[in-house]
């Protein structure tokens, strides 16, 4: 990207304080800005229209406003103008607002448990831990072939309530997010052209929460983090069964065209998230919160890497879809759970005193005898079956009755 076509010098310039992390290419490689974007100028500072310099901008996820200086979330688009694009991710999934199409095929994983005999990678960039995948892996139920290129999580810093996953399901977070991405192998030659181009890129997310027992599939990963601590790190690790990240049920899924939720945010993407969540034990996430570091080795300041999730970002016009019909997994606070119990309740008696009002109108009316006389002689077994229970008063049995009928007729 070439930052002077959009983003005037003497802007940057004013902005320099603000930004951490900024040096010539000189100075730092790309590996030496694991947790930055590499942004290209060809007139800074260089006297040289030809040349090709590099900067390292630091991207900070943690806060809507780094207290830093860093870039926060909320300057991304000053930097990157896509990240302030009208289709961005991640996004909340209101599953009530989800429109149903049962044309979406159960997703189909091409080569997952192929894994072969070479060792995988697992580094710490500086932002998140990060596998490549080999290139025969890939999806089928999309309208495209997809291959596979790489998988990394999302998660938050385990203090207060389970946050740290991107998405969200009827504004409830997990605790943390798988991301496996995939490029465009029908339409495009490699993800560098495919992260550009409208569905260039299909991701897989699963949201991730806690449970008691150890997650052997993710101990793959989780078991090497303390060999990864700083940026820059990685270690080699037996390769393993990709497929063993995802959940059991690849069929109940939500699909939304978004962007890549980091920059620069290119609008890219088609997203899929299961409804089904994955577990993985406390002292597991545990360990994804507190090990890691988003600097490197020696550093003076070593800043644990922690927070690394974007905020869940407008829909506006984007319809969301859904392979199956969900049924919304809304959690009502007390106040919400007490207005509808006494709801329900006044509903009842309202009900009930209507229904006895009516019973004792309709006997008083004069027309029981103008009816009588036409009909051939009633049965009176029945007649004073009849009688005693609308002349009977509102027992607790005829109110507990009438209740029922208002709930089920409720609900």
């Amino acid at each position: 990207m070439d930052l002077v076509n959009w983003l005037d010098v003497a802007v940057l310039l004013s902005l320099w304080q603000r930004i951490e992390g900024m040096r010539a290419a000189k100075e730092w490689t790309y590996a030496d800005c694991p947790y930055e974007a590499i942004l290209s100028s060809s007139k800074w500072d260089s006297g040289d229209e030809n040349s090709n310099q590099k900067y390292c901008i630091r991207i900070d996820h943690a806060g809507l406003e780094s207290k830093r200086g860093a870039a926060g979330q909320s300057e991304w688009p000053v930097l990157f103008p896509e990240c302030g694009g009208s289709s961005q991710s991640p996004i909340n999934v209101d599953t009530s607002k989800t429109q149903y199409d049962p044309s979406l095929p159960e997703l189909r994983l091409l080569g997952y448990e192929q894994y072969g005999h070479k060792p995988f990678t697992v580094s710490n960039n500086g932002h998140t831990v990060e596998i490549p995948l080999p290139s025969w892996m890939g999806l089928a139920g999309l309208p495209w072939q997809f291959s596979a290129v790489q998988l990394h999580l999302h998660w938050g810093n385990g203090v207060g309530v389970a946050t740290g996953s991107e998405h969200s399901i009827d504004d409830q977070s997990a605790s943390a997010e798988l991301h496996v991405v995939h490029y465009n192998s029908e339409l495009y030659s490699n993800i560098s052209e495919a992260k550009t181009q409208e569905n260039g890129l299909a991701v897989l997310a699963v949201l991730i929460e806690t449970g008691e027992e150890t997650n052997q599939a993710y101990a793959n990963i989780v078991n090497y983090l303390g060999r990864i601590r700083h940026a820059g790190q990685r270690v080699l690790i037996p390769a393993f069964d990709v497929g063993t990240l995802l959940p059991g049920d690849l069929s109940h899924y939500f699909r939304y065209s978004g962007s890549l939720t980091t920059p620069p945010c290119h609008q890219s993407v088609l997203w899929t998230i299961f409804f089904e969540k994955v577990k993985i034990s406390h002292s597991q996430l545990l360990k994804l919160e507190t090990v890691l570091y988003s600097s490197r080795p020696g550093s003076a300041n070593p800043k644990p890497l922690q927070d690394n999730y974007r905020t869940t970002q407008p829909l506006n016009n984007r319809t969301v879809l859904s392979s199956f019909i969900p049924v919304s997994a809304k959690i009502y606070t007390a106040g919400e759970i007490s207005a509808i119990v006494v709801g329900c309740l006044c509903g009842c008696v309202g009900l009930a005193v209507t229904v006895h009002f009516i019973i004792k109108t309709i006997r008083s009316m004069s027309s029981w005898d103008v009816l009588s006389s036409v009909r051939s002689p009633p049965d009176h077994r029945s007649q004073l079956t009849f009688d005693l229970f609308f002349s009977s008063p509102l027992t607790p049995n005829i109110f507990l009755l009438l209740c029922l009928i208002s709930l089920y007729t409720t609900f």
